[in-house]
């Protein structure tokens, strides 16, 4: 099988059973112990938890950055354990995209250029890739900061980069770890309504772990995590508000 043939699904992402130990030469950490989730495409969901419950490893299993022990991962239908590595990478590279807390940015390289990399990586045309690189910055309201290289942006504005670059291939989910965590709460709340506004208008699957309960209830359900193992599901009052609108 191939990262370019997918049966059709309602669930942008499927987890069934999902096991997940961690080894070292003294300890053995069991971080998911039989979880399993599905999410519909289009929703956005928040997992929740104290810090080692499993969330950024559940995260890491459901986007195919880790390898599963046992169980299942779907992603628009496919097993990503029935792909090599490589086209797992691929796969990432044209369907996905990823928010982190700490940005990932070059230095060296300026806004339009951060934005446009995982296009020329995957072989888009210089020219394309710089058009599309820039529409994504337009996107996040950040076009005139185009050539400005990251240490010449503040946190905020580094956040929407990592944000363009992460919409710029147009993915299909866009999974984000901490997204607000290294940002004050005005500037975190403007980040927020950023992605809730592009899931709204693009209708793009969010996967988001955070910490903050504030952050949390702008999607439209909250899993809560604890010792490796899903806890409690429930619907925000957003969630409640959109039920069954464009869904």
């Amino acid at each position: 099988m191939t990262a370019d043939s997918r049966p059709e699904t309602t669930f942008a992402v499927e987890a069934i059973d999902v096991v997940k130990t961690y080894h070292t030469d003294t300890v053995e950490v069991n971080a998911l112990r039989g979880v399993s989730l599905a999410v519909p495409r289009g929703d956005m969901v928040a997992i929740m938890g104290p810090s080692g419950c499993g969330k950024t490893t559940l995260l890491n299993c459901l986007s195919g950055l880790d390898v599963v022990d046992s169980g299942v991962v779907r992603v628009d239908g496919t097993d990503l354990n029935q792909y090599s590595d490589d086209d797992k990478s691929n796969y990432r590279a044209k369907r996905m995209g990823f928010i982190f807390q700490f940005y990932n940015l070059l230095p060296v390289l300026s806004a339009v250029e951060n934005v446009e990399m995982p296009l020329l990586v995957s072989g888009v045309p210089a020219k394309d890739a710089r058009e599309r690189a820039m529409a994504a910055l337009d996107m996040v309201r950040l076009k005139e900061w185009a050539t400005h290289k990251p240490a010449q942006l503040s946190g905020g504005q580094r956040q929407r980069v990592t944000i363009a670059r992460s919409l710029v291939n147009q993915p299909a989910i866009v999974w984000a770890d901490e997204p607000t965590g290294d940002l004050d709460s005005k500037t975190a709340d403007e980040i927020m309504e950023l992605i809730v506004g592009l899931n709204e208008a693009n209708q793009q699957t969010f996967v988001i772990v955070t910490h903050d309960l504030h952050i949390a209830q702008s999607t439209n359900r909250i899993i809560n995590m604890l010792d490796g193992r899903i806890v409690e599901e429930t619907q925000t009052e957003r969630g409640r508000a959109t039920a069954g609108v464009g869904r």
